[in-house]
């Protein structure tokens, strides 16, 4: 028997790109959804969009904004600091972190980056897997210390963060295959 026409699944339409400051409330709430992030204000994510686009990534399925990452250059340093991923659970499964995270260390704008950082609390799994994936596929050494500790930094009232740091090894002029 025939299938209809509208039950013919499509292809879904993947699209990465920097944002602009009309997808912060879109983004706020993806962040929201997207439990453990720490939500930040709707505010602080439009600033990101506007003033760190070029270090940071939106995701697009379909036109609707599955996936985020916010990052930016440490200032005086060849390093990447990405602040936050977050997957959409309409896209997960799909390997978007990693996508995301390949198509933001091969802009323009981190060309300069010989490593990337970010901060993990030991209990974020889908965060330590996303990274050790990163360091693996680009051939980076991963490594870790505490950060911003729970009663130094927090007050005791957030985990411990640990910064995690990835060696970008490249060789001149080459990108990092996707």
């Amino acid at each position: 028997m025939p299938r209809d026409v509208q039950d013919i699944e499509r292809p879904q339409q993947l699209v990465l790109r920097k944002p602009d400051p009309t997808d912060g409330s879109d983004v706020w709430e993806l962040v929201r959804d997207c439990k453990p992030l720490d939500e930040n204000s709707m505010y602080c994510n439009i600033v990101q969009a506007e003033h760190f686009r070029d270090t940071c990534v939106v995701a697009e399925l379909d036109g609707r904004i599955v996936g985020w990452i916010s990052g930016h250059m440490i200032p005086n340093e060849d390093a990447l600091f990405v602040w936050q991923v977050a997957v959409s659970g309409k896209a997960r499964g799909l390997g978007l972190g990693r996508k995301m995270l390949m198509h933001l260390i091969n802009r323009d704008a981190c060309a300069d980056a010989t490593r990337l950082n970010t901060t993990i609390t030991r209990d974020n799994d889908a965060s330590w897997a996303l990274f050790r994936s990163l360091a693996r596929h680009v051939g980076g050494e991963l490594s870790d210390d505490p950060h911003y500790t729970r009663h130094e930094h927090f007050d005791g009232r957030h985990a411990t963060e640990h910064m995690v740091t990835i060696t970008l090894p490249r060789e001149a002029g080459r990108a990092f295959a996707a």
